[in-house]
């Protein structure tokens, strides 16, 4: 499996992985498209991609921050869900990493979100219980309530706060 990092939105496999993106995460988690084009050029954010025999495996959008790494969005490709790709693409993100990092997931209320927890715990992220919100990416909804995710150790309060304080401005340009 390569791994490629895309820099705009005319590289080879952008349009598949913007399909993707579009597929996997409802509109109050991603990022409209020319908002994306933008982003592409800050040298902390990372639009990577997973190519196998020349077929899009997943993404994996990332920010390289000063004391960690924080996964923006993570997805496999549909046909391939559930046939460890997944867990090979975050093994591998953790394996090339020596910060610490950090992950956003849905509140456990339903199946799929329980599903999604557990998944992150069997690699070794554990989940915080502290209060976290995520910003409205167009401006006109409510924030959503979410639970960070952190490999390989929990978070304070205080480094929740930091991130919020610190990070949000970098990452959701507000």
């Amino acid at each position: 499996m390569k791994q490629i990092r895309l820099k705009n939105s005319a590289d080879t496999y952008f349009d598949k992985a913007w399909e993707l993106y579009e597929e996997a995460f409802p509109l109050n988690e991603r990022r409209l498209y020319d908002a994306q084009v933008v982003l592409m050029s800050d040298t902390k954010y990372h639009f990577d991609i997973l190519i196998e025999d020349n077929q899009l495996i997943g993404f994996l959008l990332w920010w390289d921050l000063e004391t960690f790494r924080y996964i923006d969005h993570f997805a496999t490709s549909k046909q391939l869900r559930n046939k460890g790709f997944g867990k090979l693409i975050l093994e591998q993100f953790i394996n090339n990493n020596s910060k610490p990092i950090l992950l956003e997931v849905e509140l456990p209320d339903s199946e799929i979100n329980q599903r999604r927890i557990k998944f992150y715990k069997r690699i070794g992220f554990k989940l915080n219980q502290h209060h976290y919100e995520l910003p409205d990416f167009e401006g006109s909804q409510s924030p959503l309530e979410l639970k960070l995710m952190t490999y390989p150790n929990l978070i304070s309060k205080k480094d929740v706060d930091q991130f919020v304080k610190n990070c949000h401005p970098i990452i959701f340009d507000i």
